[in-house]
Parts: structure tokens; C-alpha cells; sequence
């Protein structure tokens, strides 16, 4: 079994072949469109490790976008004690739902 380490939106994902990840919003992945995550930064096959300085030169993992939409609302609020100073603002954060088809 294949785990590659990727990075996307800032982040490093561990990621096999069908594994079902959340990562920030992609720009123009729409539903069923096939994306190619190209910062591999480690593959791992059982037998041998290869890690890039930092991305490993033609390392590719496929993936296709299951649904891009908006995350849970959270609620922002600041207050200060005794001077009559609050502000509430809500946020809700895109994200793109991909499925790894192949490492």
C-alpha cells in the first residue's frame, strides 16, 4: 500500500488510494472534475521511502473533486469588560471535498 504526504492550502495531508479528504477551496474544481496535487513532499511503498527537498521532483497523486461548498458557521466575537464594546461576526470557511484516486 502507497501513503504520500501532500501539501495544499498550507497544509500536509497522509493520504492513500480512496481516502476522503477535506482541504481548503480549490479554485475551479467543480464536482467530478480530476485535480492533480503536484507538492509530493513523501512517498512510502512498503519497501522504500522517498523524501523530497521539499517536493519530489515528477511526483504526482490524482485525485477527483467530490463537492466544493462552505463549512459549518462559527461565531466571532470580541468584547471588552465595562466599556460597552462587543462585535459579533460569523464566518463560514470553502472547502473542496476530494477523493485520491491514485498515489
Amino acid at each position: 500500500m502507497k501513503i504520500a504526504v501532500v501539501e495544499t492550502g498550507g497544509k500536509q495531508y497522509v493520504v492513500t488510494n480512496d481516502t476522503v479528504l477535506t482541504v481548503e477551496k480549490i479554485e475551479g474544481a467543480d464536482a467530478g472534475k480530476k485535480i492533480v496535487f503536484d507538492k509530493v513532499l513523501v512517498i512510502d511503498d512498503g519497501s522504500t521511502q522517498t523524501v523530497g527537498a521539499p517536493y519530489i521532483a515528477g511526483a504526482t497523486v490524482n485525485a477527483e473533486v467530490i463537492e466544493a461548498g462552505k463549512g459549518k458557521k462559527i461565531i466571532v466575537e470580541k468584547f471588552r469588560a465595562k466599556s460597552n464594546y462587543h462585535k459579533k461576526r460569523g464566518h463560514r470557511q470553502l472547502y473542496t471535498k476530494v477523493r485520491i484516486l491514485e498515489v
